[in-house]
């Protein structure tokens, strides 16, 4: 199996954060940015994978500032570790003032997702080429995070 690049994979989501979004006070839900980021982070790993994915888990998922109502949010996706069937996403949440243009990182998660054959049973997946020193990191990185979810001490 050919493996496939970082970038080939790589999804940014945009959109405006509305009423609908937030609480009484103007915060948008947690369950919406999650929402989001597991929609990025499944279109990263479907794109590597060329197939259809399921969440299997996510790291904690910590908020370090609020978004609002108004605030343009953008949840960045890319696939940073693979195992045989596993394909590990980092996912980065900013949300941008439009009137100021002051963007805030809210928080990064990492997703991981199994790929699916035809009959809905985890199938192997492309081999992922890092690049750059950074993407070389993240997936040695991603292998320690993977050794330490299968070890059960999360």
């Amino acid at each position: 199996m050919e493996g496939k690049r970082v970038d080939e994979s790589r999804i940014t989501l945009t959109q405006v954060m509305n009423v609908t979004d937030a609480n009484i006070l103007g915060n948008v839900h947690g369950g919406m940015l999650m929402k989001l980021s597991d929609e990025a982070g499944g279109i990263a790993a479907a794109r590597h994978a060329c197939r259809p994915v399921v969440t299997v888990t996510v790291d904690s998922m910590n908020f370090h500032s609020p978004v609002n109502i108004g605030n343009l949010v953008q949840v960045a996706a890319a696939v940073t570790w693979i195992g045989r069937t596993s394909i590990e996403t980092r996912v980065v949440v900013t949300a941008e003032h439009v009137l100021t243009g002051v963007v805030t990182h809210t928080n990064t998660a990492f997703f991981v997702y199994v790929a699916l054959d035809e009959e809905g049973r985890p199938t192997p997946v492309a081999p992922l080429i890092c690049e750059t020193d950074e993407e070389k990191r993240r997936f040695k990185e991603g292998a320690a995070r993977q050794a330490h979810r299968l070890s059960g001490r999360q």
